[in-house]
């Protein structure tokens, strides 16, 4: 008598990156990924701002667009959300307005000594989280290499940070998807 023997399963979570332009489908790909999941853990990292009536719609639509089950979590230390001990897949929408504010904490705009270091550490931390997680994770972010080179000293300073921050986070991921005018395209 024989003794099948399972194929191991690689139990290494997956993590993946969607990018793409504004209102490419990205976050609506990355949430339809993990559409089978009962609970999720929806990482926020956008403030809210109740003076600002058109951002508060475009949360309230993420919102509507989610689950009930779904868990959402408003910070900035998703490496802290990536690290914990729940089983459940991560959602992080999204990477643009998270370097937004990092950038804002540690004083980029107005360039403050030692802020290049402090966005160097969050960055560390936050690939090193993704790298390191027992958790499925799907992170998205914007594009904004592929236009025109922006003609403010703000604009620019935002687009290579997040250029940066994009292709670190991708040499962690095992998937990279690309969505343009709503069609995502597994690029790596």
């Amino acid at each position: 008598m024989s003794v099948h023997t399972p194929t191991p399963v690689d139990s290494r979570p997956s993590r993946a990156i969607v990018l793409g332009g504004a209102r490419s489908g990205k976050s609506t790909f990355a949430e339809s990924q993990l559409a089978q999941c009962e609970v999720v853990t929806y990482v926020a990292t956008s403030a809210r701002n109740p003076d600002d009536p058109e951002w508060t719609e475009r949360i309230r639509l993420h919102q509507q667009r989610r689950p009930e089950s779904w868990r959402t979590v408003e910070t900035l230390d998703v490496a802290a959300v990536l690290l914990d001990d729940d089983p459940s897949p991560v959602l992080v929408d999204c990477l643009g307005v998270w370097i937004t504010r990092i950038l804002d904490e540690v004083g980029a705009w107005n360039d403050e000594p030692g802020w290049r270091d402090g966005l160097r550490t969050r960055v560390d931390e936050l690939v090193d989280a993704i790298r390191r997680t027992h958790r499925r994770v799907i992170l998205v972010s914007n594009e904004v290499g592929m236009g025109v080179v922006p003609d403010t000293a703000a604009g620019r300073l935002f687009r290579d940070e997040l250029g940066r921050l994009n292709a670190a986070v991708a040499g962690a991921c095992d998937e990279v998807w690309m969505c343009v005018a709503g069609i995502p395209r597994r690029w790596a």
